[in-house]
């Protein structure tokens, strides 16, 4: 075969640059289709007898992502009209083409189920076991596509009734905190404060997360204000391996942060990868609870800091470290993973101050994370490893643009959001299964050049 004779490492561009019947082997080889199987296929062995090839129906949504074919009209007019591709997704010669119809009623099975979770959680194991993900920084991060959706016309809002003027009673104040208690328990559970997210279980999180087409705003590189009509995809990746380990499909108007707890639970119960250490964000990220959050896994939090009508720190410098009197900033020294304790040492300008035997003037300064999570962390902020850490977010950055380039994120076809999900789920189980095919033929061509 020309891919085993290559010279140079396999990247996702050479796969798809390969013969059609080759890129399909390939992919279809690391996806067990089995869980979405025993949802779309007959249940039993009495009434009407199957006529349609459900496993080559499933093959062929995954080939029209790779393919970029747009419709499923498309679809079954390539099925039709190329008996190759045809026979590359798994039809039999004697098997008769579905309609859009039966495609439609198939997706509507596998939207009432996760299905395409379960594919994906065990292609993700399947790829670390066989060694090709040994990550020790997962990155978190989300972009935008748009919806198949017409946006709804504005709606006008009723003007509000004039307040009444002055401070309220002792009475009107009491029975005011009573009613806003009870709007506010009684807020969907994304409506609430993040910080509600931490006791909730994974799946509930899961099924509550909003997911219809929605007005999203957002500020570009140049600081301007984008607009759509649709979704959110939340991704956490690899930073090394670039595998998509947990992804969330939500409204356009859903705070990014308010995706992260989700992602990161997702993480710690389904990824078994002992060697994770780091979680990388940006500012969008910087809530208390996050930090929270990845403290229980055992992990570092990466974030960059979001200053918020803060004053100034007062004996301590922009990156929390400490300083001495005369405002010189200690220098860090190690962490007690034990103890969860920073060290810092007198700074060096303090070697020849007349204040460096004065009781005022430490010479160890140890703080506990836990202290304040957003401020502290390891390595500590303002440092160059916590730098080269946080310069690891752009493998997230890149998957976005893969999935927008070569996987359909943003051809959309569908006018639900349930129905949007499955689109979404195959883009990401193609998008691994890609990540796995690559793999293992750059495995392949090693142990040949070994050979």
């Amino acid at each position: 075969m020309p891919i085993i004779r290559q010279e140079s490492l396999f990247n996702i561009q050479e796969l798809y640059d390969l013969e059609p019947t080759q890129r399909f082997e390939a992919i279809f080889s690391t996806i067990d289709i089995d869980p979405i199987l025993a949802v779309v296929a007959k249940k039993s062995r009495f009434g009407r007898p199957v006529e349609l090839n459900y496993a080559a129906m499933i093959y062929s949504l995954i080939a029209r992502i790779t393919e970029r074919i747009p419709f499923i009209k498309d679809l079954v007019k390539r099925l039709k009209n190329d008996i190759v591709f045809r026979l590359d997704c798994g039809f039999l010669v004697s098997d008769s083409v579905p309609s859009e119809a039966a495609f439609s009623r198939m997706i509507s099975l596998i939207k009432e189920s996760n299905a395409l979770e379960k594919v994906q959680e065990t292609l993700l194991q399947q790829a670390i076991s066989e060694g090709f993900i040994s990550d020790d920084t997962i990155v978190i991060d989300s972009t935008h596509f748009e919806s198949r959706n017409q946006a709804p016309p504005k709606e006008e809002k009723p003007k509000d009734e004039p307040k009444k003027r002055g401070r309220k009673s002792k009475k009107e104040r009491e029975q005011w905190l009573i009613e806003k208690a009870e709007q506010e328990a009684n807020l969907p559970l994304f409506e609430k404060k993040i910080e509600d997210q931490l006791d909730v279980p994974l799946a509930e999180l899961r099924a509550k997360i909003p997911q219809d087409p929605q007005w999203g705003i957002k500020k570009n590189s140049e600081g301007k204000n984008v607009f759509w009509f649709g979704y959110k995809a939340h991704l956490a990746v690899g930073a090394t391996s670039q595998y998509i380990f947990q992804s969330l499909l939500s409204s356009g108007n859903l705070n990014d942060g308010k995706a992260a707890i989700p992602l990161l639970k997702g993480i710690h119960e389904l990824v078994r990868l002992p060697s994770l250490r780091y979680d990388v964000l940006d500012a969008g990220y910087d809530y208390e609870p996050i930090y929270i959050q990845i403290h229980r896994m055992g992990h570092q939090a990466v974030i960059a800091y979001n200053k918020r009508n803060e004053s100034e720190p007062i004996g301590f410098d922009k990156h929390f470290a400490p300083t001495c009197v005369r405002e010189h900033s200690y220098r860090y020294d190690s962490f007690d993973e034990k103890y969860e304790t920073l060290k810092y040492t007198r700074p060096k300008e303090c070697k020849d101050c007349p204040l460096a035997h004065d009781e005022l003037c430490q010479k160890v300064y140890k703080v506990k994370i836990t202290t304040n999570l957003r401020k502290y962390t390891a390595p500590a902020r303002g440092l160059k490893a916590w730098k080269d850490i946080y310069k690891r977010r752009t493998a997230v950055e890149r998957v976005n643009a893969y999935l927008k380039e070569f996987f359909q994120l943003n051809n959309v076809r569908y006018r639900t959001g349930k129905r949007a999900k499955v689109h979404f789920d195959f883009v990401t189980l193609v998008y691994n299964a890609s990540k796995l095919a690559v793999d293992r033929i750059n495995a392949k061509l090693n142990q040949q050049k070994a050979a």
